[in-house]
């Protein structure tokens, strides 16, 4: 009898496996990656917005927030997490 309940439980606990290795997994390290792409924004990094935006970052501030230059002399503030894809990094200065 107890065995039988336990071969029950077995085809929802694969069922899970397999979604965490298909869908949990890959979204955790997609969301690191992402986190580590915004945290290294500098100033003169060409960035793409979520919302379609392509600027270079003016000034990187805090609170989360980035002054990113869209025009010449137009200036908008993005929050970072926004920031979808960094377009060219600038080289860091050789001190």
């Amino acid at each position: 009898m107890e065995g039988n309940a336990i071969a029950q439980f077995v085809p929802l606990i694969l069922i899970f496996a397999i979604m965490y290795f298909l869908l949990i997994r890959p979204q955790q390290k997609k969301m690191k990656e992402h986190q580590k792409m915004v945290e290294g924004l500098r100033r003169g990094d060409v960035v793409i917005t979520q919302g379609g935006l392509i600027g270079k970052v003016v000034k990187v501030k805090e609170n989360n927030e980035l002054d990113v230059e869209i025009a010449e002399g137009v200036k908008v503030r993005v929050v970072q997490n926004t920031v979808a894809t960094v377009v060219s990094k600038t080289e860091p200065a050789n001190t």
